[in-house]
């Protein structure tokens, strides 16, 4: 019988992140305050984060320590499995190998809960009593509310509304585990009631639901603001993901050539390739491949430039690829992707470049998801079956150029709950929607100029 999944045992969890920031040759730049357009301190952020995870974003200390605590609820469903897609190889001809790590195996369903856990305990041990964010998809909605379940903290969750119409059961899974959700623009903030002042039928975006959560952590003392991806702490989190795979690649004695994840903010993708990435810099040939959509195209048509982290300009300004604070994505199915701007960590990749990227239609995405599901049994999340057409593209690559190149992909959650984006795709209703170049250079020109 051929090894299809490599498992490890639960005493192969790592025990340490890997902190990306003390090896990366050129590292972000840092964060300014958004009155003062002055590099901000530790100080300016302990309104919304405690002090653990300010320490962690910030740190240039190459490995952390994971607590004793997180690692007993990531025990719950860690180490997770890597694949070999035999199926899915035999269906394109190809002489490539293909793996998958999948994350959907956690309580939340993806790979969110792998820091939604971290950030809860830190917040816990110093006294928060309730968290609020925003959600897209609601893939972190579920794994904060989990978490915050589990610690007994009170969550509060903003979830993009065009996603939260789509995605009923993510709502109803937050709400089981003890979340408070509301979509946003809602009228429970300043942010969100101007939002709908000016228009009553918007339906929301990432940026918008940051400035409704960042608002309400703001104005309560006993809340703290917390971030699904895109932060330095955050990403330091998922690189359990990374450690582990390449401790599977090991295994059965392989060596990535080609590293793919879908990307949003940069969590997942990060998670994958950064405990590669030393190897990458100590000349191992790897190629680290970053997936988004082509209605919301950060990295491969935004601009590196210094801008907010949401609509309002209540966040920081951080130096990243984005398409403008103000952008309003069109209501694709990956509501997870619909996010303008990326990682400073991922962006200052992919500006030097140590990573590539590539954006795809929705349809082409949903057509990589179902050959998926036909042969390897697993129907992706919207967001997660980026990266599965990615790694497909790589494939035929592979066989058009008699190339038996090893390929890594992430498949960062299942797509249980996004089933109605797959009754629309199967009913040929999915509109396929790239976005306009007078759209993007309107909300381009209004980044602010620092």
């Amino acid at each position: 019988m051929r090894e299809r999944k490599i498992l490890l045992s639960e005493k192969d969890i790592p025990r340490r992140w890997y902190n990306a920031m003390a090896d990366l040759p050129n590292p972000p730049a840092p964060p300014l305050h958004p009155g003062t357009k002055q590099p901000i301190g530790p100080d300016d952020l302990a309104p919304l984060f405690p002090m653990p995870l300010i320490e962690q974003e910030v740190s240039a200390q190459r490995w952390i320590d994971i607590p004793e605590e997180v690692l007993d609820v990531l025990s719950l469903w860690r180490p997770t499995p890597l694949y070999r897609a035999y199926n899915l190889e035999k269906a394109l001809g190809t002489p490539a190998k293909i793996f998958y790590k999948y994350e959907g195996t956690s309580p939340s369903g993806s790979h969110k809960t792998n820091t939604s856990v971290a950030q809860v305990y830190y917040n816990k041990i110093t006294g928060t009593k309730r968290i609020a964010t925003e959600t897209g998809a609601g893939q972190w909605g579920s794994a904060l509310s989990f978490a915050c379940n589990h610690f007994g903290l009170d969550c509060t969750i903003y979830m993009v509304k065009v996603s939260y119409d789509q995605k009923p059961y993510r709502r109803i899974m937050m709400e089981t585990w003890g979340g408070k959700v509301f979509a946003s623009p809602s009228r429970e903030t300043n942010a969100g009631r101007q939002a709908l002042t000016q228009d009553p039928n918007n339906s929301g975006s990432l940026g918008l639901a940051i400035s409704e959560a960042v608002e309400d952590a703001a104005t309560h003392g006993d809340t703290k603001y917390s971030l699904g991806s895109v932060l330095n702490h955050v990403l330091l989190h998922q690189t359990i993901i990374g450690q582990e795979t390449k401790k599977q690649l090991e295994m059965v004695g392989e060596k990535a050539d080609v590293l793919i994840g879908s990307c949003g903010g940069g969590s997942n993708l990060g998670g994958l390739i950064l405990p590669f990435l030393p190897d990458k810099l100590g000349g191992q040939k790897i190629r680290m491949v970053a997936v988004e959509p082509a209605a919301c195209p950060t990295l491969t048509r935004g601009t590196f430039a210094y801008d907010f982290g949401d609509t309002a300009g209540l966040t920081p300004l951080v130096q990243m690829y984005t398409l403008g604070s103000s952008f309003m994505p069109a209501g694709i199915h990956a509501g997870g992707l619909r996010y303008h701007g990326d990682s400073p960590l991922i962006s200052r990749m992919a500006k030097d470049k140590l990573l590539e990227a590539v954006a795809y239609r929705q349809v082409e995405v949903f057509d990589a998801a179902a050959l998926f599901a036909r042969t390897e049994g697993i129907i992706p999340a919207p967001e997660s079956a980026h990266a599965v057409k990615g790694a497909i593209d790589e494939a035929k690559r592979c066989a058009a150029e008699k190339k038996k190149e090893t390929i890594v992909f992430n498949l960062s959650g299942h797509g249980h709950f996004d089933l109605a984006a797959y009754e629309a795709y199967l009913g040929k209703k999915l509109v396929d929607y790239a976005l306009p170049e007078d759209v993007l250079a309107k909300s381009i020109s209004a980044i602010p100029k620092v």
